[in-house]
């Protein structure tokens, strides 16, 4: 973008000499006016198409930005999603080894309580689910990771096919 840059400032700069030997060429003959007359209008016409490149070339760029982050947003979404359900296993678990040892402790004390057994299935269970949803969680940020690499390997594919 840089040489574009280059090349517009040196077709001004042209376009600029141009001008002005124009204005001392009052004498000179009709000719020559109309052949500088000639050039000058093909460096506007070519700055013109440049300014337009420029143009071009800066909304793609913004747009590539502007898709980049998106895809970055995307991504720590899926990493925060993850963080939850694995600080939500990591309790249930915590959950799971309390009742745990409350059931040992009643077991060896003979005494075996029907309400710390369901509190130990019911820790269990939550804990089966946090699995699960972390899981999930992180199949999700796998998959999200995955398609735009899988859409890249499919775009030159589709391109080769429409020309």
């Amino acid at each position: 973008m840089s040489d574009i840059d280059g090349l517009q400032q040196r077709l001004t700069a042209a376009m600029d000499r141009i001008a002005s030997g124009l204005d001392g060429l009052d004498t000179a003959g009709a000719d020559d006016t109309a052949a500088l007359q000639a050039a000058l209008d093909d460096e506007r016409v070519a700055n013109a198409q440049l300014s337009e490149r420029v143009r071009k070339l800066s909304e793609r760029q913004e747009a590539a930005a502007s898709e980049a982050q998106a895809v970055a947003d995307a991504a720590q979404a899926r990493v925060e999603e993850l963080d939850v359900e694995l600080q939500r296993l990591r309790k249930a678990n915590e959950q799971l080894r309390e009742s745990n040892a409350a059931l040992r402790t009643a077991n060896e004390e003979g005494v075996g309580e029907a309400h710390l057994i369901n509190k130990s299935m019911m820790a269990e269970l939550e804990g089966l689910r946090a699995a699960r949803a972390a899981d999930v969680a992180e199949a999700s940020s796998i998959i999200g990771a995955l398609t735009p690499l899988l859409d890249q390997l499919e775009a030159p594919e589709e391109e080769d096919a429409d020309a």
